[in-house]
C-alpha cells in the first residue's frame, strides 16, 4: 500500500482502525465542523455559550468558529443569538448534486411515462435554478434544457417553488437580487406582486407558470421534500399551450406530480 493510501485507511478507520496521527490531524477544522453540526433540530438561533455546551468546546475556541462563520457569510449574529445563512448549503451541495439526480430520476422517467410529457428536476442556487435531471418526450418545449442548465428562479415554476419554501426574509432577498427582467407581457417583476404570488405557491403547494419566461409554454411545479419535511428539488412539467390547458396541467398534470412528491419524501434522506 503507498503512503497516500496508507494516510486514507487510516483516516477513515481502515488497516485495524489506526488512530489518525496528530501531524494529519487539524483541530481547528474539526472544531468548527462541530459548532456546525451543534445547530439543527430546533436549534436555530444559538449563544456562544449554548453552542459551546453541545460542541464540547470552550467558550474562546466556540467564539473564534463562530465569528469565522460570520465573516464567510456562513452564518450571521445580532451579537448576542448566531444563525446559520442559506450559504451553509453549499457545503453540501456537491453530495446533493451527485446523490440527488441517481434517486430522483426513476421517478422522473415513470413520470414522463405516463403523462407523456418530458419533465425536470432542479435545485435553487442563489437566484437561479439549476436543472439536475430531465426525463423527455416528444415535441418538448424548452429542448435544450439538460442537467446544468440553469434559468432564473423569479419567473419560473421550478425556482417559484423552492422560493416559497424558504423563510419569507430569505426568499425576499434573493427577489430584490434577481434582475427580474420581463421575458414576455406576462412576466411579473416586482418584489410586491412576487412575494404575493410565492404565498400563494406556499398555500397551494404548487407553483403554476402561464406564459412567463415564454411565450406559449405553459408549466406546473411542486417541490421534492426529503423524509424530514425539508425541500430539496423541485419537479416541474413544462408544456406547450396546445397540449397544456390549465385543466390538464391543474388536473391530470398536478395529480402525477403530486403522487411523484409522496413517492419521493419517503427515501430521499
Amino acid at each position: 500500500m503507498d503512503r497516500e493510501a496508507e494516510d486514507i485507511a487510516t483516516a477513515t478507520g481502515d488497516e485495524g482502525k489506526k488512530p489518525l496521527r496528530d501531524v494529519d490531524r487539524m483541530g481547528g477544522f474539526a472544531k468548527g465542523l462541530s459548532v456546525i453540526e451543534a445547530f439543527g433540530r430546533g436549534r436555530n438561533r444559538l449563544t456562544i455559550a449554548e453552542v459551546a455546551r453541545l460542541a464540547e468546546l470552550d467558550r474562546a475556541s466556540a467564539r473564534r468558529c463562530l465569528l469565522t462563520l460570520v465573516q464567510k457569510g456562513y452564518a450571521k449574529t445580532d451579537d448576542r443569538y448566531f444563525e446559520l445563512t442559506p450559504r451553509i448549503l453549499s457545503l453540501g451541495h456537491s453530495y446533493l448534486a451527485a446523490s440527488l439526480p441517481r434517486l430522483v430520476r426513476p421517478s422522473l422517467d415513470r413520470l414522463a411515462d405516463r403523462i407523456r410529457e418530458s419533465c425536470s428536476a432542479a435545485v435553487l442556487d442563489g437566484t437561479e435554478v439549476v436543472y439536475i435531471a430531465r426525463s423527455s418526450h416528444h415535441r418538448i418545449v424548452g429542448a435544450g434544457l439538460h442537467p446544468g442548465s440553469r434559468l432564473p428562479a423569479y419567473c419560473t415554476s421550478l425556482g417559484r417553488v423552492l422560493l416559497a419554501a424558504l423563510p419569507e426574509d430569505q426568499a425576499r432577498e434573493l427577489i430584490e437580487a434577481s434582475e427580474r427582467t420581463r421575458f414576455t407581457d406576462h412576466t411579473l417583476t416586482t418584489v410586491k406582486a412576487l412575494m404575493a404570488e410565492l404565498k400563494t405557491v406556499r398555500e397551494q403547494g404548487f407553483a403554476y407558470i402561464d406564459q412567463e419566461l415564454e411565450l406559449n409554454s405553459r408549466s406546473v411545479a411542486v417541490p421534492i421534500v426529503n423524509f424530514a419535511g425539508e425541500a430539496v428539488a423541485a419537479v416541474t412539467v413544462g408544456l406547450h399551450v396546445s397540449r397544456g390547458s390549465p385543466e390538464r396541467i391543474r388536473g391530470e398534470i398536478l395529480e402525477a406530480l403530486i403522487d411523484m412528491q409522496r413517492e419521493l419524501a419517503e427515501i430521499l434522506p
